[in-house]
């Protein structure tokens, strides 16, 4: 019995103990990225871990977004620290609380899961941790508050406080409240009991290089060789010419150009274009995209 009494008065002492000492700081700070792990938010630890000292009443804010005032004086916030102590059939987490000089301000019970599937083993894991400050009842106190310097005047026994060092503390907060811009951040979190979601905004480097585009190489197309016994006869017309094949039946109309030697050319099916290439009449038009060239034998 005297020892249960006992470790019961431990406890005690050891909860009032911590409450004093996180009740100094005023921001607990959640990495995106956990030590433990290769990725950042892996397996949603980071979200969960913020969510739930929100839950508590702690201010929690993420390691790229520190309040204006946690910038200049980094001993405000407590680091969050995932200690991860799993097994290979159970998984055991500790949060450990480090002030700015790296020491271990507090530390959580042993959270333990079972659960085979890695997210949902975190999941209850550090929930079960998390346990160790409910009822703590936190609630930031600056320490200048506690510890303001007091003038005692011995002849009255009045005390009167140093409300300069007071004026200067609400000086400072002011002024970082009015250096604090909204910017939109660069992790967007949305944490409940539901709901566990992570964006990160930062900025990535573009691995899209810039093309640059190269003129298309001519290559000289070897044109079909005609029939030998495929002879077109040149009739003139108003506009140029129309050949004709021994039947006789009109296969292609010719419509003069500005240049010599080169005309459009048309037959039922074809729309090109008609000159000459060293001695010999060439056919060119597109067919499925694709430019083509006929050799032609005509007799003017």
């Amino acid at each position: 019995m005297k020892t249960v009494i006992a470790l019961v008065f431990t406890f005690i002492g050891f909860s009032s103990f911590a409450q004093t000492s996180l009740d100094d700081y005023r921001y607990i700070i959640v990495p995106k990225k956990f030590d433990a792990f290769k990725n950042m938010n892996e397996h949603q630890t980071s979200t969960l871990v913020k969510h739930l000292f929100t839950g508590k009443g702690f201010a929690a804010v993420y390691d790229d977004q520190l309040p204006e005032d946690l910038k200049f004086n980094r001993c405000l916030g407590l680091m969050a620290e995932l200690q991860d102590d799993s097994s290979m059939f159970s998984t055991k987490t500790i949060i450990n609380l480090k002030d700015c000089n790296d020491k271990i301000v507090f530390s959580t019970m042993q959270g333990i899961s079972k659960e085979k599937e890695y997210k949902a083993a975190y999941n209850e894991a550090i929930r079960e941790s998390m346990r160790s400050f409910n009822g703590m009842n936190y609630a930031y106190t600056p320490k200048d508050k506690k510890d303001e310097a007091v003038t005692v005047n011995f002849r009255n026994d009045v005390k009167k406080l140093d409300e300069s060092k007071a004026n200067k503390v609400l000086q400072a907060e002011k002024a970082a409240e009015e250096v604090n811009v909204k910017r939109e951040p660069t992790i967007i979190s949305e944490e409940t009991e539901k709901t566990q979601y992570y964006k990160d905004n930062t900025p990535v480097e573009s691995n899209i290089k810039k093309i640059e585009v190269q003129k298309p190489v001519s290559k000289s197309l070897a044109p079909k060789k005609p029939s030998s016994k495929d002879i077109w006869y040149a009739q003139e017309t108003e506009n140029g010419y129309q050949l004709v094949d021994s039947s006789p039946k009109v296969r292609m109309n010719l419509l003069k150009s500005s240049a010599d030697n080169v005309f459009m050319a048309k037959t039922d099916t074809k729309n090109g274009m008609v000159y000459q290439k060293d001695g010999t009449w060439v056919f060119e038009y597109y067919e499925n995209d694709k430019l083509v060239q006929e050799e032609l034998n005509i007799k003017f």
